[in-house]
């Protein structure tokens, strides 16, 4: 039940907490305090716990030479497995039904250690089969009915709607009812809080883009998950659909599909963004200093009002130091990936090409080469900025804004409508651009020529330069976003931008395209994985057999 101290108090406190902050606090009471239930006899998921290491381990190595953030690693697990065994091992069995699939996928999860041993209820099976084969039906009626594409195109039709599938397990496997409460907790609050009269058009997508928005910036969905989100808005009754509803979806699949990239890439999305992203840090922090002790901080609301205040100011650096630890975890799985990357490349591409072109090898640039990267990407670390006294006051005062009626914000937000450059105007800043991108990258040849690098070191030295810039502002993400105050710009960083944009650009487009053919993952998942996952198979099936013919001796 729920504490009636949070609904009982009807003194008017020196500040009137909202019906959604009343809200949260009663979700976070009852997260913390849950009803014990008689436990149910139930036959539950177990796997060998010795065997389980094995796979867990692989995990660990293959999450390495693949950087992906950390809250994304499971989701990404449950699609690598239903690619491989819908498209790969599927393809030789056309008879094998959704249920076989997830009892695969289910065990090869907790073996990794995505999901608790002894834990998941055997019930999950069939419910995952109904929707693996959910998905392999649309893909069936999507493929049939675009014989028009080329393969590269079917194939990547094929892993979105894996991907689409990947994204609904996962929303299967449980939502925080904390979440979900502050989720429309913030809709709510910025439905009021964020106008679009000025932006013409663009006014009817109001609420479906702050509902991304928040998706995106505080549960930190991808974009296949925001896809998944956007397929659940266009068609409300998807997750029960039936086949007729399969097969009209999968009949206008590219149709479907590019509306929802229209709202994912839509033209509000970076303003409302920049909104949301400090929305959300005002409900991360209100989440914790509830979390803390929701009776207490309730009853300060009427004990001592300023007592809140200092609640937030702790949790916030709580926050920052959290922020920190976590920046340094992602520079060091970052720098191990850089790392292992590019010792590969500079030992087995750039010691034969230089020779195959008649150049001699210089230590000096082998050695530069190999540790410039991880080098580069500590000290961007360990001089980012963090946040200081200033903002948290921002943040005491965005949090009470969301929190009592009397702090509400009496102003909306008003969205400018977007802009559209004239043709000469888009040509003009284009060649610029361009003029930035060449002296940026010419100024650091120039420099590698003069301490004798040869072409092939200069190029692979301009790749890892590239990804290295780009790898650095995503992992400073999660410290950057809890900033609320903007950084103060000066002459100094207005030059730095302008040609280290560029740069960042550049990593951004190698990264994306250098996933797709990294070598190491396609070893793993092609090479690897499969035979891997079948020696663990075998194996605990063998433990199994050997613990049975024990009992029977026993």
């Amino acid at each position: 039940m729920v504490n009636p101290i949070l609904i009982k108090k009807d003194d008017n406190p020196a500040f009137t907490p909202s019906k959604n902050a009343k809200r949260l606090f009663q979700a976070v009471y009852y997260a913390q305090n849950p009803p014990v239930e008689a436990p149910k006899d139930i036959p539950l998921l177990s796997v060998s716990e010795i065997v389980s290491k094995m796979a867990f381990y692989y995990e660990k190595i293959r999450n390495t030479v693949e950087y992906k953030e950390e809250h994304l690693l499971r989701k990404n697990a449950i699609e690598r497995i239903l690619k491989r065994q819908i498209v790969i091992e599927r393809a030789a069995s056309p008879g094998s039904k959704g249920v076989e699939i997830a009892r695969h996928l289910l065990t090869e999860l907790i073996r990794a250690a995505y999901l608790p041993n002894n834990i998941i209820p055997e019930t999950k099976i069939d419910e995952f089969g109904k929707v693996i084969d959910k998905y392999v039906s649309l893909r069936r009626y999507a493929v049939e009915d675009y014989n028009s594409l080329q393969i590269k195109e079917k194939n990547a039709l094929t892993n979105w709607i894996i991907a689409l599938a990947a994204s609904d397990l996962e929303e299967r496997l449980g939502r925080s009812q904390v979440n979900l409460v502050i989720v429309d907790y913030m809709y709510q609050t910025l439905l009021d809080n964020i106008s679009l009269d000025d932006v013409g058009e663009h006014e009817t997508d109001r609420e479906i883009q702050i509902f991304v928005a928040i998706h995106r910036s505080y549960l930190k969905f991808d974009r296949d998950m925001v896809s998944y989100i956007l397929l659940k808005y266009f068609h409300p009754d998807w997750q029960q659909a039936g086949e007729e509803e399969i097969a009209y979806v999968g009949k206008n699949i590219l149709a479907i599909k590019k509306a929802i990239d229209d709202q994912i890439d839509h033209p509000l999305a970076s303003q409302l963004n920049r909104i949301v992203t400090r929305y959300t840090v005002f409900f991360q922090i209100l989440n914790d200093v509830i979390a803390n002790n929701p009776v207490k901080v309730y009853e300060s609301f009427y004990q001592d009002p300023k007592a809140f205040s200092r609640m937030i100011k702790q949790a916030a650096g709580k926050r920052y130091r959290e922020a920190k630890s976590k920046l340094w975890r992602a520079a060091v799985r970052s720098i191990l990936y850089i790392f292992i990357t590019k010792s590969f490349l500079a030992f087995i591409l750039e010691i034969p090409a230089t020779r195959l072109f008649g150049e001699e090898i210089n230590p000096i640039s082998l050695f530069i080469n190999v540790t410039f990267p991880a080098v580069l990407l500590f000290l961007i670390v360990l001089f980012s900025r963090m946040p200081t006294e200033a903002n948290s006051l921002k943040i005491i005062e965005g949090v009470r804004e969301v929190v009592f009626e009397e702090n509400k914000r009496k102003e909306p937000y008003r969205l400018r409508k977007p802009v559209k450059r004239s043709t000469f105007s888009s040509s003009l800043f284009g060649v610029i651009y361009a003029i930035t991108f060449f002296l940026s990258f010419g100024a650091v040849v120039w420099a590698l020529n003069a301490i004798h690098f040869s072409a092939v070191s200069i190029i692979i030295f301009l790749f890892f330069l590239a990804l290295v810039s780009f790898f650095s502002i995503r992992i400073r993400k999660n410290a950057r976003d809890l900033l609320i105050l903007p950084p103060k710009e000066s002459a100094l960083s207005f030059i730095a931008d302008f040609f280290y944009v560029p740069i960042v650009s550049a990593g951004k487009w190698l990264s994306e395209n250098f996933s797709k053919v990294n070598v190491f993952v396609f070893i793993l998942d092609f090479i690897i994985e499969a035979p891997f996952k079948v020696f663990v198979a075998i194996t605990e099936e063998w433990t199994r057999y050997v613990k049975e013919r024990k009992d029977e001796i026993v």
